[in-house]
């Protein structure tokens, strides 16, 4: 378990509950276009405005931010609207900039998050400094590099920290952009309760049109907030335009949000822990049947041995998969996710076997 020390995340004067709403374009192109999507936002009731002042590309020549010609800008979103602003931060040059500049928070992207010198040259740079700092998850699926930021920043002495999942590249083909993988920011969670875990729908979706269903995802799964890319001509925009709302349907959005409570009506049993002890029970319970399952498969692996019969029988194979998936079905359960448990189910069986095999084929070496 991380040894991370978290406080709460404050802004002063601002009360801090959830869901909390960060939102800003994705690029400060010009003055007038921060500023007139500040003053759209903070009617929109936004408090957190968020802007790229330093834009990491995947390839030279695209457009890489303003720079730090952009942070006065920012400055005066401040003194206009009163709303608290935040920029991504790669360098030590970049932290230097931002808090000479009197940003309120920063975040730590993906790709610096992946690179732990990196991340290790922004903690070094933030030591001292009492703000705010989110971490993005990596690129790629790595829990454990994820932890690892956290905890650079972490021991540099910043405990106004939390974790902003983006999700993560994928050569699959999907819908999205990045694959959310739910499960690796609930793991974080599991890992780190108290650690405040916010969404990144615009990174996730890639498309404007799937911002609510992400949105209402991360909702549904207890996180604690949204950073919402938003413009105030998202067509025009510089960088990401596909991904990217006005402030007038950034608020339609949120305001159809669902926030759910804990507890599914009023009898005791349907609060969410004992729901959860009940998910327990099962997963033991399944944990036992695979047990027998394996044992049965061993007893097999033995026999096959015995007779000289080959491990993998495919044509049993497809047949198994074949009633598994329609059985799945008829119980209402997705065929796709059938295949992926007996998939990892039959190789697991299989590797067993192949054990059974060697065993035999080393102690008749030993002969």
């Amino acid at each position: 378990m991380s040894k991370i020390v978290i406080n709460p995340i404050k802004f002063p004067g601002l009360e801090i509950k959830r869901p909390v709403i960060i939102s800003g374009p994705c690029s400060a192109e010009t003055e007038d276009q921060v500023l007139n999507t500040a003053r759209a936002l903070a009617a929109a009731g936004v408090k957190i405005f968020r802007a790229g002042i330093w834009k990491p590309r995947t390839r030279p020549g695209a457009f890489e931010g303003v720079g730090t010609v952009g942070l006065p800008w920012l400055k005066k979103v401040k003194e206009e609207t009163g709303m608290y602003v935040g920029v991504e931060v790669a360098t030590s040059h970049h932290v230097y900039e931002a808090i000479k500049h009197g940003v309120d928070m920063v975040w730590v992207g993906a790709r610096t998050s992946a690179n732990p010198f990196a991340v290790q040259e922004v903690a070094d740079a933030l030591k001292g400094v009492d703000i705010p700092v989110f971490v993005k998850n990596p690129v790629n699926p790595d829990l454990d590099l994820w932890i690892g930021a956290l905890e650079r920043i972490n021991n540099a002495g910043i405990k106004q920290i939390a974790a902003i999942h983006r999700g993560f590249s994928t050569y699959d083909k999907s819908e999205f952009r990045n694959d959310p993988q739910w499960q690796i920011p609930i793991e974080l969670h599991r890992r780190l309760p108290d650690l405040p875990i916010i969404t990144d729908p615009s990174h996730i979706a890639g498309n404007r049109n799937l911002l609510a269903f992400v949105c209402q995802e991360a909702m549904d799964l207890s996180f604690d907030g949204l950073i919402i890319e938003s413009h105030i001509n998202p067509e025009k925009a510089w960088s990401d335009a596909s991904q990217q709302v006005t402030p007038h349907d950034l608020k339609l959005m949120l305001d159809k949000l669902v926030l759910r409570k804990p507890k599914i009506g009023n009898k005791p049993r349907n609060t969410l822990d004992e729901l959860r002890k009940e998910i327990d029970e099962l997963d033991n319970k399944l944990l036992d049947v695979l047990k027998e399952r394996m044992r049965i498969s061993d007893a097999i692996g033995h026999y096959k041995r015995e007779n000289n019969v080959t491990i993998l029988q495919s044509r049993r194979y497809d047949e198994i998969m074949k009633d598994r998936c329609t059985r799945a079905s008829e119980r209402g359960l997705d065929s796709e996710f059938a295949t992926k448990i007996f998939e990892s189910i039959h190789e697991e069986s299989i590797s067993r076997q192949s054990d059974i095999m060697n065993k035999e084929l080393k102690e008749g070496g030993q002969d």
